[in-house]
This record gives structure tokens, C-alpha cells and sequence, in this order.
């Protein structure tokens, strides 16, 4: 893998979180003695934090407001990043290679900037990076378009053909590759998608400590 600038999603490529994100109704609605239905999380994950906690309210009968529920599960989000993050199995030493032979890296995020800070911090990754730049701060999802991408290449001062975007998840990847770059995808049991990934991006990273093996 030949490259001068790396950038990194955040969630499910560089941070093991998704199992946090895809539990956070159960969780919610364990924290209050209740048992959740089965398919509960199913249900809540393509849902916003408020949109899932009102339906938590109404499958479960949960006190309280959607609004102070949100809060409730923004409260156990904060804490997970802010005590209990971890890096995915092998990163650290792929991204020591990287420095090492001189790749600047950047993340592209969909997470809040004071959550990723504080994520990459309790990871340990932190200082492996120039920067951040959150989908929020680009004006536009992933999904929407390359914007997040585009503004971490441009304070990297690279260009697309020195540069590969690490991606978890395919509609990300779609868009980054759509967009010229060279595209990583990393595994993450979150993505039920593997083989498109796999035929989509010019490397597969099924696991970093894969990648440092024979290094």
C-alpha cells in the first residue's frame, strides 16, 4: 500500500464503537430495569438518539420525556468515549508504521468533534494525527457527498492520487471512491456488506493486525 497522506474514518475503522452505537437502546431501556424487546436495536439503529428514544418510550414505557431520555443515552455515549473507547485490535502498531515512513493522516468523522477528541484520546491514537474534521463542520453527510473528505485533503495539502480514505462502511467508501480517491475498506461486523466493499475498494483490510504481521 503505497501512500503519502492517509484519512481516516473514526467509528468501526480506527475506534471497536460500533457495538456500543448499535446497542444504545437496549441499554437505555436495561438501564431502567425494564427487559427490551428482541428486535429493539433493529429497530432504533437507523434512528436518531431522539427519534429512538421516543420510540424506546413508546415500545417499553419508559418515564420521562424523548428529550430527557435522549439525554439519558447522550450521557452513556459520553461516558463510553470519555472511560471505555479502545483502538480495533492492531491499530496502534499500523499507525506507528505509518509515521514512521512519514504519512500525514487526518480523520473524516461523523461523530461530534468534543466526542471524537475525547474518543481518540481514550484510545491512545490522538497524537497520530493532524487534525479532525467532522461532517458537521463539512455541511454534509458522507452520504450526501465528499465535502468531509475534500477539507481533510486540502489541510493534509495532498492530492487524491497520494491519498487513501480508510472506510468502514460502504455508502462512505462509495462516495469517497466517486469522488477520486483510493479507498481502503477495514472490517467491522456493523457492515453486512463485505463483498461489495471488498470489490469496491483497492485494498481490504480485514484486520489490522493482519496488515503488521510480516512487518
Amino acid at each position: 500500500m503505497r501512500l503519502q497522506s492517509a484519512i481516516f474514518d473514526m467509528d468501526g475503522t480506527l475506534l471497536d464503537s460500533m457495538p456500543m452505537w448499535r446497542s444504545r437502546a437496549e441499554a437505555l431501556v436495561r438501564s431502567h430495569g425494564l427487559v427490551p424487546p428482541p428486535d429493539l436495536n433493529r429497530r432504533v439503529n437507523a434512528l436518531s438518539v431522539l427519534e429512538g428514544s421516543a420510540l424506546c418510550k413508546e415500545l417499553c414505557g419508559l418515564p420521562g420525556t424523548a428529550e430527557e431520555l435522549a439525554e439519558e443515552v447522550w450521557a452513556q455515549i459520553r461516558n463510553f468515549y470519555r472511560r471505555d473507547v479502545r483502538p480495533k485490535p492492531g491499530l496502534v502498531r499500523f499507525l506507528s508504521i505509518l509515521k514512521m515512513e512519514g504519512v500525514w493522516m487526518y480523520v473524516a468523522t461523523a461523530t461530534d468533534r468534543a466526542l471524537a477528541e475525547e474518543g481518540l484520546r481514550t484510545a491512545g491514537i490522538d497524537g497520530f494525527f493532524r487534525g479532525i474534521v467532522t461532517t458537521r463542520e463539512a455541511g454534509q453527510e458522507k452520504r450526501e457527498g465528499p465535502e468531509v473528505y475534500e477539507r481533510a485533503l486540502r489541510r493534509l495539502r495532498s492530492t487524491k492520487k497520494d491519498t487513501v480514505v480508510f472506510e468502514d462502511a460502504l455508502h462512505a467508501l462509495r462516495t469517497a471512491k466517486a469522488a477520486g480517491f483510493r479507498t481502503a475498506a477495514v472490517y467491522d461486523e456493523s457492515e453486512p456488506e463485505q463483498e461489495e466493499l471488498r470489490r469496491l475498494a483497492e485494498y481490504y483490510i480485514r484486520s489490522y493486525e493482519e496488515m503488521t504481521a510480516a512487518e
